[in-house]
């Protein structure tokens, strides 16, 4: 037994005025065929030795109940789903009427009925998906109050753009899974992009000339080899496929995405081109001082190369001569890199 507080009030064990005891009990109790423990409140009357529950303390005491058979199982606790809920400042019946479920499924939800795993996976989905709450939002446009629908997916896109950098990740980690990756792909060195953000910020930031997209990705690519070169460990944690212009890393297509990069569009003949510049309130906070001395001396060796100069460079390395055309380049080439 645990006293949460004490205060002096009618207890309702022994009908009088004393101090009466608010205290935490752990309890065991089955549920649907599973027994279970959790943390339940009492008040407590230290004359008849009794525990007293309140209503609210039984309702709290079957939530928490619950709650440790949710956890259990996988499951949402009551408070996760009123936090899926509050990401959008979405009402417990919109929500509902989004997903196609009855008015009321929410609201028991995060109180006394424990929901099943298709309904707890749809708002795990939700939960993590900004982007598929706004499909499913715009089809129930009409369902809504407009007042209603542009507060709910104002909310989404602040948290699509949050979490922007998490979304493409998983698209690029889920390319990887469809390539044969050889040891040493990713350069002893975990995938980060918000790393890779930084490290494409401090190039820019580098009054790096004509830094268009295919002049960045090299840099980045020598910045990592380098790293390892000197360290035994990439910058990035990214893996790079040998292409004909070099090489690029997976899900390159993806970089101008990513929030916290700055590009302008410029039209060619033949196209548009991104050109890249440092984000306007970029300050370096993950980049270690050694990672920095390498992009610098990648910065000082190609700042003013051309696109045509860095990729015959690149060309010429033995990472590149040695894999095959549109393979993943093993970081153990980064030993024999040109630059030192």
């Amino acid at each position: 037994m645990k006293i949460i507080k004490k205060e002096s009030k009618l207890c309702l064990s022994c009908m009088q005025v004393h101090e009466v005891w608010t205290v935490q009990v752990e309890e065991e109790s089955t549920f649907n065929q599973k027994k279970v423990k959790y943390l339940a409140l009492y008040e407590y009357c230290n004359m008849t030795e009794e525990y007293i529950a309140t209503e609210e303390m039984i309702i709290g005491n079957d939530i928490a109940m619950k709650d440790a058979y949710r956890k259990a199982n996988g499951l949402l606790s009551s408070r996760d789903i009123i936090d899926v809920r509050r990401k959008y400042n979405i009402s417990q019946s919109d929500l509902a009427t989004l997903l196609g479920w009855g008015k009321k499924t929410l609201t028991r939800y995060e109180t006394h009925q424990v929901q099943d795993m298709a309904h707890n996976d749809i708002l795990v989905k939700i939960g993590d998906d900004p982007e598929w709450f706004l499909i499913l939002l715009e089809r129930s446009r009409e369902k809504v109050s407009e007042r209603a629908f542009a507060k709910y997916a104002e909310a989404a896109r602040v948290l699509y753009a949050r979490e922007a950098n998490s979304y493409i990740k998983k698209a690029v980690l889920a390319q990887y899974a469809k390539e044969h990756m050889p040891p040493n792909a990713f350069g002893n060195t975990e995938p980060d992009f918000n790393k890779l953000v930084e490290v494409i910020n401090y190039i820019a930031s580098s009054s790096v000339t004509s830094l268009y997209l295919v002049k960045l990705i090299k840099m980045i690519w020598y910045s990592d080899a380098l790293n390892y070169k000197r360290h035994g460990k990439s910058i990035t944690g990214m893996a790079y496929k040998a292409l004909p212009m070099g090489a690029a890393p997976i899900g390159y297509d993806q970089i101008v995405a990513l929030q916290g990069v700055s590009y302008q569009e410029v039209e060619f003949a033949d196209g548009i081109g991104y050109l890249f510049g440092a984000d306007q309130d970029f300050v370096p906070h993950l980049l270690s001082d050694d990672e920095k001395a390498s992009i610098d001396t990648v910065v000082g060796r190609f700042r003013d190369a051309s696109k045509k100069a860095i990729i015959k460079t690149m060309h010429e390395e033995e990472a590149y001569k040695c894999t095959e055309p549109y393979c993943i380049i093993s970081f153990d080439y980064a030993k024999q890199l040109s630059l030192s």
